[in-house]
This record gives structure tokens, C-alpha cells and sequence, in this order.
């Protein structure tokens, strides 16, 4: 443990408070950066059955999701260190330009496996993007002040959420989803290319030898936790579908995959020098109960983001434009909500209570969920969204605003790519226990000869005939029943609350000094 603490400290503190004006500038290319990325990630939602129609993927459709997913994760509990190690203006512009390829790579793509690799690239420059543009703004902006710029950036995840689906949709109904692709991939490499000459160059990179970096690197860790998170993600994303859970391959995976998670565990506790997953931030109750909310707002947040759409166009038989629309009624809420909750921690210097109203929120709307069927009001299935989009804002941000506020700043980065990594296991692990639960519905509600639509938890059916009464319900039932298995999940982060700390926004080792002040003071008035 000694020899970590001396190689954080070892580490450049790239903290370079900016002034006004150029923050203003750095920022808004953040925050631009991050818009792109969501647009990305939700357009691809609506996308989906048109995908799986054009490349004869309707059985395996789902990899999309997963391979994205799954890529997104292994690099996620990466980038913290990375960007400690070689600079965040050189990671995050790698980023950049890997999903400008990854985009272009997936509208060019001719059959399913080419789709599935290109997303799992977008998957790894997603991750580093979401993670690289908190991790600047933490050391651009004072600690005091980032409530109202992480609100900020909360707010961009919330448009990208918005522009997403609308903009998937126009390109699907009047042209090609190829399109919607080679819009993301010039944007994405014009951020890059503005962010090149716009980032503050000392920023950049810590004055290591190119040597020494790759020294600090946790190669065995790396390596350890890429095999767990395969192991386990994959049988977990096709047992019951692509493999039946009871099957020997998928028994292994587990096994190979559990192995690989207690080993790396002890490669982070007792050999890593600088470890992506350090052991002892577990010793901290509050630090583990961010990551545990963390997991689960993951799981919530990307079941939402695939099986509301579902339901809208299976269950209710919208259009796409509709789907948006109401997509965009719980985006609208989660933006307004994340900049007002990130303004109030910026006055008061407190989260407690953020937290507190943000997943009470969220834990109605969810249990408002469960009132969905195939008759429900559009209206009332937009204000049930309004209040679960209200608790979003009021956690997305904030939780990394309370992480911060635990963690000292030599581990500032990592804290963050670590939160980042638990949503993203939450979310992978969200969506193959939601498609589980809706493919085994399915099968027990449908009538009799259309078992096979419960194959593919994502291709929507493409005849019309096919949007029977029957059928529709089925789908509803089969989405109440995912509804449902989010509102223990979100109960749990609301209870956990309990548990957290709130010693405002002041560091560990900055309430020591305080702490070492006070005590030293009335000694020097004494002598």
C-alpha cells in the first residue's frame, strides 16, 4: 500500500484551474464532445430492427448492445490511470478519433460481424470520452464550483439523450441508418481536430519518459480483468438464447470468469504498483456505496434507454418519431434537473440531500412504470418518465460530485473511470437479465406459433399483421414484467443513502489540514 501511495504521488497533479474565458472554451468542447457520444449511443436504440432487417441479424441483433457494452466496460476501468499516466488531452483526443472510425466503420459495415466489431469500438471511445470529459472538468474547475459545470455536462448527456433518437428516426424514415453513422463520425473527428488546438497544452501530459509510463501501467491487471469481464458478460448476454444456462460452455465461462475477478482483486491489493481498481477504496463506506448506486443507476438507466422503445413500437405499435418524443420527455427533465441539482451543490457545498430527492424521485417513477400496459395514455406515460428523468438528473452527476469529495486528489481520475465502470457492469448486467426476463414472458404469453418472435429481445416484427391484439399484449406484458425487476434495484440506492456521508466538498487530506490547523493553533496562542 505504501508503494501505491508513493507512485500516486510520483504522478503530475494535473489540476490547472482555468481562467474564465478559456474555461468557457475548453468547456463548451467538453460538453459538445459528450453530446456527440449520447447521440450515438441512444440513436442507436431506435436503430436496431432496421439493423437487423438490412444485415439478416434478427437472432443476433442483441451483440450490438452487448459487444458495445462489453468493450465499454473492460476499457472503462482503464482510462482513469491511462489519463494519470500519459496526460488527458492525449487520451481523450484518442478517444475522439476512435469513434469517428468506430462510426464511419459501422454505416459502412456489410453483415452482422463487421456491425458488432465497429460497435465494440464505439464502445471503447465512448467510455473515454464520458470518463476523460469529467476528469478535465475536475481539474479545470475548482472542487467548490464543479456542482454547476458537472450539472452542466449532466445536461449534455440529457440533449444527446434528446437529439439521439429524433435524429436516428429521420435518417431511418426518409434516408438509410448508414447516415445516421457518417453524421456522428465528421463531428466526432471535428471535436477531436478543434480539441487538438483548443486544450491547454500543460494539461497534456505528466514529464515521465515514454519508458517509465509504460512501467506504471497494471499490465497484469489489465489483462486479469479483461478475461473476468468476457468470461462472465458473454454467457450472462446469451444464456437462454444463444446458450442454455444449464450447458457446459457456459458453466466454464463462469467459472474462468469468477476465477479471474478474485484473482485480479489480489493482483490490485497486493502486487499492482499503480492498481485501476484500488482495494483500498473499499475500506471507505461511502465510496462503496457510490459504486454500489452506481451499478444499478447503470442497470436502470441503459434498460430504460432499450426497453422503453420496445415497448412503444412493439407493445403500442408507435412510430419511431413517437417513441423520440417520449424518449425526450424524460431527457428533457433529466437535463433541467442535472444542471438545478448541480447549481444547488455549488451554493450549499452539500449532495446529501441531491441524492436523497434524486433516487426518491427516480424509485417513484419506476414503481410508476409498473401502470404501463397497451391501453395507457400517452400523457400519463410522459409524466411517469418526467419524474424518473428528474431523479436521473438529480444522481448522474452528483454521485461523482460526492466520490470526489471522498476520494484524495492523486486518485481524483480513477475514482471517476472506476465509477464509470461499475454503471457500465450495471448496464451490461441490466440488459441481459431484462432480455432474460422478457424472452421468458414472451414465451409463456404469446399464442400459439409466434413463440419465435421471443428469439430477439431487440428486432421488432416487420409485417404489419403481425401487430395483433394478441401479440401487442403479450409484448406489454412481457416489458411490465422488465419494469418491474428495475424497482427493487433503484429502492436499494434510495435506502443506501442512509449511508453516505456528507462531509461537504472538501477532500480527506483537505479536512486533515483543517483539522491539523485547529489543533496547531491554540498551541501557538498558548506559547
Amino acid at each position: 500500500m505504501n508503494r501505491q501511495h508513493a507512485a500516486e504521488k510520483a504522478l503530475q497533479d494535473q489540476t490547472n484551474i482555468l481562467p474564465f474565458a478559456q474555461l468557457m472554451v475548453v468547456f463548451i468542447g467538453l460538453a459538445t464532445s459528450l453530446t456527440i457520444t449520447f447521440v450515438e449511443q441512444n440513436g442507436i436504440c431506435l436503430t436496431l430492427p432496421v439493423i437487423a432487417r438490412d444485415l439478416s441479424a434478427k437472432d443476433t441483433i442483441s451483440w450490438a448492445g452487448t459487444s458495445s457494452l462489453i468493450a465499454n466496460t473492460i476499457f472503462m476501468v482503464l482510462y482513469g490511470r491511462l489519463a494519470d499516466i500519459f496526460g488527458r488531452k492525449v487520451v481523450y483526443l484518442s478517444a475522439l478519433s476512435l469513434l469517428s472510425i468506430a462510426t464511419l466503420l459501422c454505416g459502412l459495415a456489410q453483415n452482422p460481424t463487421m456491425f458488432y466489431v465497429a460497435r465494440g469500438l464505439a464502445g471503447v471511445a465512448g467510455g473515454g470520452i464520458t470518463t476523460l470529459t469529467t476528469i478535465m472538468v475536475s481539474d479545470i474547475v475548482a472542487i467548490e464550483q464543479q456542482g454547476r459545470y458537472q450539472g452542466i455536462l449532466g445536461a449534455s448527456v440529457g440533449v444527446g439523450n434528446i437529439l439521439g433518437p429524433f435524429i436516428a428516426a429521420a435518417f431511418v424514415i426518409r434516408s438509410t441508418w448508414r447516415g445516421f453513422f457518417w453524421v456522428i463520425s465528421p463531428l466526432a473527428a471535428l471535436t477531436a481536430i478543434l480539441g487538438y488546438f483548443l486544450m491547454p497544452g500543460n494539461v497534456q501530459k505528466a514529464p515521465h519518459s515514454f519508458l517509465k509510463d509504460l512501467y506504471y501501467i497494471d499490465w497484469l491487471g489489465i489483462g486479469v480483468s479483461a478475461i473476468g469481464i468476457i468470461f462472465t458478460l458473454i454467457p450472462i448476454s446469451g444464456g437462454g438464447s444463444y446458450f442454455q444456462w444449464e450447458s457446459p460452455m457456459v458453466i466454464s465461462m463462469f467459472v474462468v470468469g469468477g476465477c479471474a475477478f478474485i484473482l485480479f482483486i489480489l493482483i490490485e491489493w497486493k502486487f499492482a504498483l499503480l492498481p485501476i481498481l484500488p482495494v483500498e477504496f473499499f475500506r471507505n463506506k461511502t465510496i462503496t456505496v457510490l459504486f454500489l448506486q452506481s451499478f444499478f443507476l447503470g442497470t436502470v438507466s441503459q434498460v430504460n434507454l432499450y426497453y422503453l422503445t420496445l415497448y412503444y413500437q412493439n407493445a403500442r405499435g408507435w412510430s419511431p418519431i413517437i417513441s423520440a418524443s417520449l424518449t425526450a420527455c424524460m431527457m428533457v427533465f433529466q437535463s433541467l434537473f442535472s444542471v438545478l441539482a448541480g447549481h444547488y451543490i455549488s451554493w450549499t457545498k452539500r449532495y446529501g440531500e441531491v441524492l436523497w430527492v434524486g433516487f426518491g424521485l427516480w424509485t417513484l417513477g419506476a414503481g410508476l412504470m409498473l401502470i404501463f400496459d397497451n391501453k395507457t395514455h400517452p400523457g400519463i406515460i410522459a409524466v411517469c418518465l418526467s419524474i424518473s428523468g428528474a431523479g436521473f438528473g438529480c444522481t448522474f452527476q452528483p454521485t461523482i460530485l460526492a466520490l470526489q469529495a471522498h476520494a484524495t486528489k492523486p486518485q481524483r481520475a480513477v475514482a471517476i473511470s472506476n465509477r464509470n465502470f461499475f454503471r457500465c457492469m450495471g448496464g451490461a448486467f441490466g440488459l441481459a437479465i431484462s432480455a432474460a426476463i422478457l424472452q421468458a414472458t414472451l414465451r409463456a404469453e404469446l399464442p400459439s406459433g409466434f413463440h419465435y418472435l421471443a428469439e430477439s429481445s431487440y428486432a421488432i416484427p416487420a409485417q404489419s399483421s403481425l401487430h395483433t391484439p394478441q401479440i401487442m399484449f403479450a409484448y406489454a406484458k412481457a416489458s411490465h414484467a422488465v419494469f418491474l425487476f428495475q424497482v427493487p434495484l433503484v429502492g436499494v440506492c434510495f435506502l443506501s443513502c442512509l449511508l453516505i456521508r456528507d462531509h461537504g466538498l472538501e477532500r480527506p487530506e483537505e479536512v486533515q489540514k483543517d483539522s491539523e490547523k485547529a489543533v496547531h493553533e491554540p498551541s501557538e496562542k498558548t506559547n
